[in-house]
Protein backbone atom coordinates (compact mmCIF):
# COMPACT_ATOMS: atom_id res chain seq x y z
CA UNK A 1 0.00 0.00 0.00
CA UNK A 2 1.28 3.39 -1.04
CA UNK A 3 1.17 6.21 1.86
CA UNK A 4 0.40 9.19 -0.43
CA UNK A 5 -2.03 11.86 -0.24
CA UNK A 6 -2.01 15.09 -1.95
CA UNK A 7 -2.38 18.49 -0.32
CA UNK A 8 -2.87 21.08 -3.07
CA UNK A 9 -1.13 19.05 -6.09
CA UNK A 10 1.70 18.36 -3.68
CA UNK A 11 3.02 14.34 -2.77
CA UNK A 12 3.24 13.51 0.30
CA UNK A 13 5.76 10.69 0.71
CA UNK A 14 6.07 8.92 4.55
CA UNK A 15 9.07 6.67 5.38
CA UNK A 16 7.51 3.43 4.49
CA UNK A 17 6.97 4.66 0.59
CA UNK A 18 10.77 5.27 0.75
CA UNK A 19 11.27 1.48 2.39
CA UNK A 20 13.69 0.26 -0.76
CA UNK A 21 15.60 3.32 -0.31
CA UNK A 22 18.52 2.05 1.86
CA UNK A 23 20.90 4.53 3.72
CA UNK A 24 24.40 3.95 3.75
CA UNK A 25 25.67 2.59 6.79
CA UNK A 26 26.80 4.34 9.80
CA UNK A 27 29.68 3.62 11.80
CA UNK A 28 30.19 3.65 15.44
CA UNK A 29 34.21 4.27 16.43
CA UNK A 30 35.67 4.63 20.12
CA UNK A 31 39.28 6.16 21.48
CA UNK A 32 40.91 4.52 22.65
CA UNK A 33 40.36 1.74 20.32
CA UNK A 34 38.81 -1.42 22.21
CA UNK A 35 39.98 -0.76 26.28
CA UNK A 36 39.64 1.71 28.95
CA UNK A 37 40.15 2.22 32.36
CA UNK A 38 37.84 2.86 35.42
CA UNK A 39 37.19 6.48 35.89
CA UNK A 40 38.27 7.78 32.63
CA UNK A 41 36.59 9.39 29.84
CA UNK A 42 36.31 6.88 26.96
CA UNK A 43 35.77 8.62 23.87
CA UNK A 44 32.95 7.54 21.17
CA UNK A 45 31.70 9.36 18.03
CA UNK A 46 29.38 8.35 14.83
CA UNK A 47 30.22 8.74 11.47
CA UNK A 48 27.46 9.14 9.25
CA UNK A 49 26.70 11.53 6.20
CA UNK A 50 24.43 12.58 4.24
CA UNK A 51 24.04 10.87 0.98
CA UNK A 52 21.59 10.38 -2.03
CA UNK A 53 20.38 6.57 -3.02
CA UNK A 54 18.70 6.73 -6.63
CA UNK A 55 16.15 4.18 -7.08
CA UNK A 56 11.93 4.15 -8.02
CA UNK A 57 9.85 5.96 -5.88
CA UNK A 58 5.96 5.56 -6.81
CA UNK A 59 6.83 3.82 -10.40
CA UNK A 60 8.98 7.14 -10.68
CA UNK A 61 13.08 7.44 -11.35
CA UNK A 62 13.59 9.49 -7.92
CA UNK A 63 16.24 9.89 -5.83
CA UNK A 64 15.98 10.03 -1.66
CA UNK A 65 18.48 12.27 0.34
CA UNK A 66 19.36 11.08 3.96
CA UNK A 67 20.41 13.64 6.73
CA UNK A 68 21.34 12.23 9.88
CA UNK A 69 20.01 14.27 12.63
CA UNK A 70 20.38 12.09 15.75
CA UNK A 71 22.64 9.91 17.35
CA UNK A 72 21.48 7.42 20.27
CA UNK A 73 24.67 5.83 22.00
CA UNK A 74 23.84 2.64 24.75
CA UNK A 75 27.21 2.02 25.98
CA UNK A 76 26.25 -1.39 27.52
CA UNK A 77 26.52 -1.13 31.84
CA UNK A 78 22.81 1.13 31.69
CA UNK A 79 24.72 4.48 30.64
CA UNK A 80 23.11 6.08 27.47
CA UNK A 81 23.83 9.40 25.60
CA UNK A 82 21.55 10.82 22.20
CA UNK A 83 23.00 13.42 20.86
CA UNK A 84 21.90 15.83 17.37
CA UNK A 85 25.98 15.34 16.08
CA UNK A 86 28.29 12.39 15.80
CA UNK A 87 31.03 13.65 18.17
CA UNK A 88 34.81 13.59 16.49
CA UNK A 89 38.26 11.91 17.45
CA UNK A 90 40.04 13.97 20.23
CA UNK A 91 42.79 15.37 17.88
CA UNK A 92 39.82 16.88 15.60
CA UNK A 93 38.49 18.54 18.63
CA UNK A 94 42.07 19.45 19.77
CA UNK A 95 41.77 17.77 23.07
CA UNK A 96 43.57 14.98 24.72
CA UNK A 97 43.53 11.80 25.69
CA UNK A 98 41.16 10.75 27.87
CA UNK A 99 39.62 14.51 28.25
CA UNK A 100 35.71 14.71 28.45
CA UNK A 101 33.88 15.13 25.05
CA UNK A 102 29.99 15.72 24.23
CA UNK A 103 29.82 11.98 23.20
CA UNK A 104 32.16 10.49 25.64
CA UNK A 105 31.00 8.26 28.65
CA UNK A 106 33.09 7.07 32.34
CA UNK A 107 32.76 3.54 33.25
CA UNK A 108 32.77 2.87 36.73
CA UNK A 109 33.24 -1.10 37.12
CA UNK A 110 35.97 -3.25 35.46
CA UNK A 111 34.43 -5.53 33.06
CA UNK A 112 33.28 -6.34 28.93
CA UNK A 113 30.53 -3.95 27.79
CA UNK A 114 29.02 -4.19 24.28
CA UNK A 115 28.29 -0.49 22.72
CA UNK A 116 25.23 0.16 20.29
CA UNK A 117 24.48 3.49 18.43
CA UNK A 118 21.64 3.87 16.53
CA UNK A 119 21.19 6.75 13.71
CA UNK A 120 18.10 8.71 13.24
CA UNK A 121 17.81 10.18 9.68
CA UNK A 122 15.53 12.57 7.76
CA UNK A 123 14.98 11.80 3.98
CA UNK A 124 13.84 13.83 1.19
CA UNK A 125 13.16 13.33 -2.24
CA UNK A 126 12.79 14.42 -5.83
CA UNK A 127 12.03 13.57 -9.18
CA UNK A 128 13.78 13.96 -11.90
CA UNK A 129 14.05 17.87 -12.27
CA UNK A 130 12.23 19.09 -9.17
CA UNK A 131 13.19 20.14 -5.73
CA UNK A 132 13.73 18.35 -3.09
CA UNK A 133 10.71 17.57 -0.77
CA UNK A 134 10.75 16.55 2.83
CA UNK A 135 9.98 12.60 3.46
CA UNK A 136 7.19 12.37 6.35
CA UNK A 137 8.76 10.09 9.29
CA UNK A 138 12.30 9.59 10.72
CA UNK A 139 14.05 6.49 9.94
CA UNK A 140 16.54 5.08 12.51
CA UNK A 141 19.28 2.46 11.70
CA UNK A 142 21.58 0.92 13.88
CA UNK A 143 25.75 1.14 13.69
CA UNK A 144 28.01 -1.51 14.11
CA UNK A 145 28.48 -2.37 17.77
CA UNK A 146 31.63 -1.97 19.70
CA UNK A 147 33.22 -4.00 22.29
CA UNK A 148 35.14 -2.80 25.13
CA UNK A 149 37.50 -4.14 27.81
CA UNK A 150 37.49 -2.18 31.25
CA UNK A 151 40.42 -2.35 33.16
CA UNK A 152 40.47 -1.79 36.96
CA UNK A 153 43.96 0.11 36.29
CA UNK A 154 46.63 1.11 34.56
CA UNK A 155 50.62 0.71 34.45
CA UNK A 156 52.74 3.19 31.64
CA UNK A 157 55.78 2.11 31.13
CA UNK A 158 58.35 4.15 29.33
CA UNK A 159 59.88 3.16 25.98
CA UNK A 160 62.26 4.66 23.97
CA UNK A 161 60.27 3.79 20.22
CA UNK A 162 56.93 4.42 19.26
CA UNK A 163 54.20 1.71 18.23
CA UNK A 164 55.43 3.19 14.52
CA UNK A 165 58.61 1.93 14.56
CA UNK A 166 58.43 -0.90 16.82
CA UNK A 167 55.12 -2.16 16.26
CA UNK A 168 55.54 -5.35 19.04
CA UNK A 169 57.02 -2.97 21.40
CA UNK A 170 55.01 -2.62 25.15
CA UNK A 171 51.50 -1.22 24.56
CA UNK A 172 51.07 -1.32 20.96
Amino acid sequence: MVNVTSVGGDELVTIADIATFRPHPAFDRMQPDGWTIVGLDTNFWGVASTHIVSGTLLGRPAAVRFIPIGYAWNYGDGGTRSSGTGGAPWESLGLGEFEPTATSHIYFAPGTYTITLRVTYRAEYRFDGSGWAQVVGTLTVPANDLVVTVGASAKTVLVDQDCVQNPSGPGC
